[in-house]
């Protein structure tokens, strides 16, 4: 009776926290809204959590349903990230030099952990947080700002990219609990096993009746692809943890291995039934990004604002400072100086928007936020100071977009700008 009763307890407390916190992830859009936009809802997200989390107001807590639905919704952000992400980006001329300029950030950013901390396995966590990339929060701002499409926009995904890949495989090698060997052989047998369920789906879909029920599966009541798309996202993520890496390298190889099953399913029924890669691509992103958006992603964040300390962010206001310019200095600079010098990615023309390039790829906060869980779960680094990492990823997530706003209002207006002497010249 007594396990009965606590049983009980225990889920009646996660239902009044999961609707506190659906009711924060109602109300962030309708606040950013009125803010024009100006605050993004991510920042709303996070800030909702730390209202009606245990170190705010403490209605709800992160246990059992709650933590797994945090646990998916961090999965989703990641699956969407690997599914956008064109292995060409990567592997052509603009992908190697935001890879060499990532390396070069990373190097000095950890350089700066090893003076904070002196301890090779801080520096490296640090390092890759001052120098990741919000891929999975950056889509929506810069597809709602029209910027998606454009020289700024494709220079910001390969950046992206970069520095959302590179800090996964670097953390999954350098800090796990085992040894570097240990966890390259992880890696290796994880990306092995990665092959494998790639090359399974793509034979099965070559099969007419079963590639065509999954493309129906698109639209019909049974949803046969979305089941999909969840069981590989399940699969992927307890492979990761079977090897012992982070489930967030798991979830972004699952996005990477649709989107080439996508591929592969699109060329096969093609011929079929004339239906293209990118229409399958376009209606399954649609669908992933309903299901991840409407809870799973919110949920996360709200959950990982429920994590951040107020009252540490307040105690050490100077490590808070440190971080995001440390990010704007290293990363946000690092990207614009690649740019000036390289000229990476085509299209750029003047410095304005290499400043705004830089800005958009400071912006950090998923990897942020599952560096310093992994840091503090291996006793690299206090919780406190995890609560202000976290803090300082928001104010980036709040802050670099609107001076890359600020800035591109700053350029049309110079170039709207006309002379007297032009003026003249042009009334003759």
């Amino acid at each position: 009776m007594t396990t009965t009763l606590l049983a009980a307890d225990a889920s009646t407390t996660e239902l009044v926290s999961l609707f506190w916190i659906v009711l924060a992830v109602w109300a962030a859009p309708l606040l950013s809204l009125l803010t024009r936009s100006l605050v993004p809802g991510v920042v709303l997200l996070l800030a909702g959590g730390m209202l009606i989390g245990p170190n705010g107001t403490g209605l709800a807590v992160e246990s059992g349903g709650v933590a797994l639905l945090a646990e998916l919704g961090l999965g989703m952000l990641f699956l969407l990230a690997g599914f956008e992400l064109e292995v060409s980006t990567l592997t052509g001329r603009s992908g190697r030099r935001a890879a060499g300029t990532w390396a070069v950030s990373l190097v000095l950013a950890a350089g700066v952990g090893w003076l904070v901390s002196g301890r090779w396995e801080t520096a490296v966590a640090i390092g890759l947080l001052l120098t990741s990339t919000a891929v999975g929060t950056l889509l929506p701002i810069l597809k709602g700002s029209g910027h998606d499409s454009t020289p700024v926009g494709r220079a910001v995904l390969t950046h992206g990219a970069v520095g959302e890949l590179g800090p996964i495989l670097v953390m999954a090698v350098l800090l796990g609990t085992r040894s570097i060997e240990s966890s390259l052989a992880a890696v290796g047998l994880f990306l092995l096993a990665a092959l494998v369920i790639l090359a399974v789906p793509a034979r099965l879909l070559h099969i007419p009746a079963l590639g065509r029920a999954l493309l129906l599966g698109t639209t019909s009541t049974g949803q046969l692809a979305m089941r999909t798309v969840i069981l590989l996202l399940a699969t992927m993520m307890v492979v990761a943890t079977v090897f012992g890496l982070d489930v967030v390298l798991g979830a972004f190889a699952a996005g990477m291995i649709l989107r080439r099953l996508v591929d592969s399913l699109g060329v096969s029924m093609r011929d079929r039934r004339g239906d293209t890669e990118r229409d399958l691509a376009a209606i399954l992103l649609r669908q992933l990004e309903t299901v991840g958006y409407t809870l799973f992603i919110p949920v996360f964040f709200v959950v990982s604002g429920m994590g951040i300390d107020l009252g540490a962010v307040a105690a050490s206001p100077w490590i808070l400072v440190a971080a995001v310019a440390s990010m704007l200095v290293i990363r946000g600079g690092g990207v614009w100086l690649g740019e000036t010098v390289t000229r990476a990615s085509p299209g750029l023309t003047g410095q304005r928007e290499r400043a705004r390039v830089g800005l958009y790829a400071a912006t950090g906060l998923p990897i942020i936020v599952a560096v310093t869980e992994v840091a503090v779960g291996n006793g690299l680094m206090t919780r406190e100071i995890a609560s202000v990492l976290v803090a300082a990823g928001a104010v980036t997530v709040l802050l670099f977009p609107l001076l890359a706003e600020l800035v591109r209002a700053g350029d049309a207006g110079r170039r709207t700008a006309v002379t007297p002497g032009e003026l003249e010249n042009t009334t003759r």
